[in-house]
């Protein structure tokens, strides 16, 4: 049962994402090799390479079309058409199909200039027919390899590229011909070969492929390892090591169900066994991994996207990512701590026993030895930097090759790391120094990465580069030297060095295999993305939101986080990002700041990237949640139910940030101010748990639950009680707008109500919070239009707007000529909105010293 099980998950898996078929013979040799050909074609054109050689110099379109004909050969190869269609080997029509989609995309490269040339103009009949035909090819491959979701989402859009006439007023625009689509989306790079596949080429597919070699390694099997030794004593602990075994598998992981089937085969079975119900251990599961597509470096992808689309580095996005999924993670992780004791699950012995302070000192050991090590490495790399010049590289090289032999001689002294049966029965838990020292140069590949990206700042593809390399000399290296080191005979160490290069070629393989449904969801995401440029949808999505809300910015966003779920159910985290971004995140941030609100873009962005991903628990078309069930035998629609009724406070952070950046660490000035912040947000998460569970210390009364509720709200948002008793903003009349403005302190805002008239002649009213950055001896008319791009002129006692900048602020809040000024409120100086948290703590502390005494009597 347990073998058939086995293999229904790894059918899944496949289908999902890395294509069902498995033909023999010559066909199985020759999508090898063009599996192994597109990880090398990527890693030549990321590298210095082409430069030097001068050969494969191309531009990026491209480099993008070489890449999409890649993804499309092998997709038709190796995705079947139908459920009932041969997976052993490959129909003539599949053949066609595969060289057609091919021929399409390098179209592009055999007839560049020509294709060039004929921009903006009548296009060709060859083009027409090449263009249609890659559009339908890629729909039908999307339908393949991702659903029938995306492929709907795609042909909605694009039937409002030609049905813009015979709309409603609100929603309706002039139309386009096929002439101008088709152009657009094959033959420029505004659709299909756009900026999201230009970041699939760039830097997604090696980072698809650096998770891809790390787990073919054995990295994915010591993280749920480490993750069992750490928590699996605990009560409820299989479900705590899932959380974290699958946050783990979330740095290296692009794919959610893979997530879900590979560390919930060992631990949805170890969760139902000690009480959790098959929904529940399925639920948390999911949860868990949809989690780790939020979770820095990687964010199943999107964390590249975001760099282009919010025009920030991808440190920044690291940066700012980081403090809100581990709070999430955090949060999930007391969820199931308050499930294990609500239910007084048991608790699983350890094969060696300790008090609570040896525990604790061990703990404090292990986090301070991890900081010094961690200090040691950057002082040691500093100062080669600084002694050795341009010799620091090669330096540093010897240095990480002496330190991965002393790891593996340490991994060679402690018993393998088997991959264990989740079937079999699990009565102890292994001790966590053995199991930490056997797998801990799996985590150098890793640090050379993080390295290069947070310390060197190197681009992300240079840094995951560097990553790889170290990761195949580890991948070729690692078996024949543990064989060496653990004294066995010659001949067996020359099986290790075959063994170890075909676990390389094996993994490349894989990346190649697991990247064909990303890089189709780039390009039929790129549809969406060039429809909504072609059409100007995001300026209508900004008057249908605005007609909805009423002006109310909370029903405003829940009705964009509304919109984000439904956009998002079905897709991939990449599409899921890529269509919820373009459609959604700029009519967003428009709506705010023409409410009052200044929203930083990447807190918009991560707002509905959170929402997008939350459609993955969503029913009906929750296929992670469905997977999870397949796994744990359990309701698929109640596991959906569950995973989503966990994933609450994953919903609640977006809410967080938007009316708090600080908790992005946007506009913290010192560490002790984002402590604060951090510890604050993490102690809120877990008391919006604790109340929506209805349990803390013991079962909460229902005004207890309310009152973690509130105590929450004053943990994440202390500015919603200080404005009401001490307003931000003071009236004052709009014809001192140009000495309030100059005596602005730096960094100040002003709250303007512009009132004028829209294109139809109706009357308009936008509140907007003016940013005046920083002084720096400028006047008021100055300061203003330099921040906003707005200039303003005094007439009489009225202020009239007498210039926009193309492209500035003011443009974007929806301010034109002519409009006036009718309101002006300038900033008050106040009381620090941190001191709100000293009440609150204290009535935590109250309702759990109220609870104490209940659980005592």
């Amino acid at each position: 049962m347990a073998t058939e099980t086995r293999r229904d998950l790894d059918d899944l898996i496949a289908e999902n994402d890395l294509g069902a078929r498995s033909p023999s013979g010559l066909t199985s040799r020759l999508i090898v090799l063009i599996c192994l050909a597109w990880p090398i074609y990527q890693l030549y054109v990321t590298s210095p390479l082409p430069f030097i050689l001068g050969i494969g110099l191309i531009d990026d379109t491209q480099q993008r079309a070489i890449h999409l004909a890649f993804a499309m050969f092998l997709g038709f190869m190796l995705f079947p058409a139908f459920a009932r269609s041969p997976r052993r080997y490959i129909p003539l029509a599949d053949w066609l199909l595969a060289l057609l989609a091919a021929a399409c995309c390098l179209y592009i490269i055999a007839f560049y200039h020509e294709i060039l040339g004929n921009a903006g103009g009548r296009r060709t009949t060859a083009e027409t027919i090449v263009s249609i035909g890659g559009l339908l090819l890629l729909a039908e491959l999307t339908r393949r390899t991702l659903g029938i979701a995306l492929v709907i989402v795609a042909g909605m859009f694009s039937a409002y590229v030609f049905l813009g006439p015979q709309l409603p007023d609100l929603i309706a625009h002039r139309g386009h011909s096929l002439n101008r689509y088709i152009d657009h989306m094959w033959l420029t790079t505004e659709g299909v070969f756009g900026l999201p596949l230009g970041v699939s080429n760039s830097f997604i597919f090696l980072y698809v492929l650096f998770g891809a070699l790390l787990d073919k390694a054995g990295a994915g099997n010591y993280f749920i390892k480490l993750s069992f030794s750490m928590l699996g004593h605990l009560r409820g602990g299989p479900a705590k090591a899932a959380v974290v075994s699958s946050g783990l598998t979330g740095l290296i992981s692009g794919s959610a169900i893979a997530n879900v089937v590979t560390t919930g085969t060992f631990t949805i079975p170890l969760m139902k066994r000690i009480g959790f119900s098959g929904e529940k251990a399925a639920a948390i599961e999911v949860s868990s991994s949809i989690n780790g597509q939020i979770m820095p470096p990687v964010m199943g992808a999107a964390a590249f996207l975001m760099t282009e689309f919010v025009g920030i580095s991808y440190f920044e996005v690291v940066l700012h990512a980081f403090v809100p999924a581990i709070i999430s993670y955090v949060g999930l992780f007391y969820i199931v701590h308050l499930e294990a004791v609500k239910a007084n699950m048991p608790v699983l012995d350890k094969l060696r026993e300790s008090t609570l302070l040896q525990s604790i000192g061990r703990f404090l050991f292990g986090f301070g030895l991890v900081a010094v090590v961690a200090g040691a490495v950057y002082l040691v790399a500093s100062g080669l930097a600084v002694i050795a010049g341009p010799a620091a590289t090669p330096l540093a090289a010897v240095l990480l090759a002496a330190l991965y032999v002393m790891l593996l001689k340490t991994a060679a002294s402690q018993p393998p790391l088997e991959t264990d049966d989740p079937e079999a029965a699990l009565t102890t838990i292994p001790e966590l120094r053995p199991t930490l020292l056997a797998g801990l140069h799996y985590i150098l590949p890793i640090g050379v990465l993080v390295w290069c990206l947070m310390i060197l700042r190197f681009s992300p593809g240079l840094a995951v580069t560097w990553a790889i390399g170290a990761l195949a000399v580890i991948l070729i290296t690692q078996r024949p030297l543990m064989a060496w080191l653990r004294a066995e005979p010659s001949p067996q160490v020359h099986s290790e060095l075959r063994a170890g290069g075909a676990d390389l070629l094996a993994g490349m393989v894989s990346g190649s295999r697991n990247m064909i449904g990303v890089a189709l969801a780039m390009a039929a995401a790129g549809i969406i993305v060039g429809v909504v440029s072609l059409t100007g949808l995001g300026l209508l999505m900004t008057e249908i939101i605005g007609a909805i809300s009423g002006g109310s910015l909370m029903i405003m966003l829940l009705f964009t986080a509304l919109m984000c779920i439904i956009l998002g159910m079905g897709l991939p985290t990449t599409a899921n990002y890529i269509v919820v971004a373009s459609v959604m995140a700029g009519p967003l941030m428009t709506m705010a700041a023409q409410n009052g609100l200044i929203i930083p873009l990447f807190a918009v962005h991560l707002f509905v990237f959170y929402f997008g991903l939350i459609s993955g628990t969503t029913p009906p078309v929750a296929v992670d949640s469905f997977a999870g069930a397949a796994v744990a035998r359990s309701d698929p629609l109640r596991t959906s139910i569950m995973a989503f009724f966990y994933s609450l406070r994953t919903s609640v952070l977006p809410f967080i940030f938007v009316f708090n950046p600080e908790l992005l660490l946007i506009g913290v000035n010192s560490v002790s101010h984002a402590l604060l912040i951090i510890a604050s947000s993490t102690v809120a998460m877990c008391l919006f748990g604790a109340a929506t569970m209805g349990f803390f210390l013991i079962r909460s009364y229902r005004w207890e639950s309310a009152a973690l509720l509130l105590i929450a709200f004053t943990l994440v948002r202390p500015g919603f009680w200080l404005d009401q008793i001490d307003p931000p903003f003071t009236e004052v009349d709009p014809a001192t707008v140009f000495d309030v403005a100059r005596a602005t302190p730096d960094g100040g805002r002003l709250r303007m109500t512009f009132e004028g008239e829209n294109f139809s002649g109706d009357p308009i009213e936008r509140v907007i919070n003016v940013p005046l950055g920083a002084a720096e001896g400028r006047s008021g008319p100055e300061r203003l239009e330099g921040e906003t791009g707005m200039t303003l002129r005094l007439d009489q006692r009225s202020v009239v707007v007498e210039d926009i900048r193309f492209d500035s602020p003011a443009q974007k809040w929806g301010i034109d000529f002519g409009w006036k000024v009718i309101g002006l409120q300038k900033s008050n100086s106040r009381m620090d909105k941190e001191w709100f948290f000293v009440p609150a703590y204290l009535a935590m502390l109250l309702i759990m010293g109220l609870q104490w005494r209940r659980r005592l009597t």
